[in-house]
């Protein structure tokens, strides 16, 4: 069972979403293990993703919006609301345009969790790791982070909505 202490009491502290998202990382990293960490949001009215926290913001800057393809990694993870796994680097080159620039980092596996909130896919939670890392009992394990990212996400629109995002 993870520690979720920490997680919530980072979201007590002003500033959000940030302090969330950090305290989401750690225990990202300490439940299912994590190199690259990013979090995506998805707007479907407008038809563009924006990524809203990165651990290696030098590699994957937090960016403006980009728009949302019509792929089979959208169709698997937004639409039909599962999570992607690839666990080596011809997954993720089918899937994931960046590949080069993720094997620089010394990944080569991926998992995109999404989360659902309402109905829809809010976002997803992007891990990625050395080949072969995302086994089905780390996958299990990472299970436990659908809901405090799941306020993370929530944490990031109500920033959006105040103008502070």
């Amino acid at each position: 069972m993870p520690d979720y202490a920490p997680f919530t009491a980072a979201l007590a502290e002003t500033g959000q979403p940030g302090p969330a998202c950090d305290a989401l990382c750690r225990l990202t990293e300490a439940t299912l293990g994590v190199k690259l960490f990013t979090l995506m949001s998805f707007d479907f009215a407008s038809g563009v993703a924006e990524r809203f926290y990165s651990n290696m913001p030098d590699a994957y800057p937090v960016s403006g919006t980009k728009p949302v393809n019509t792929t089979d990694w959208a169709r698997q993870v937004l639409e039909e609301k599962r999570c992607f796994v690839a666990n080596d680097i011809d997954g993720i080159a089918a899937v994931f345009d960046d590949h080069p620039l993720i094997r620089s980092l010394g990944c080569e596996a991926v998992v995109n969790i999404p989360i659902v909130l309402d109905g829809h896919v809010a976002g997803t939670v992007n891990c990625l790791h050395e080949a072969g890392f995302y086994t089905d009992d780390r996958l299990r394990a990472g299970e436990a982070l659908k809901l405090p990212a799941a306020a993370c996400f929530l944490l990031q629109q109500q920033a959006k909505n105040r103008g502070a995002a």
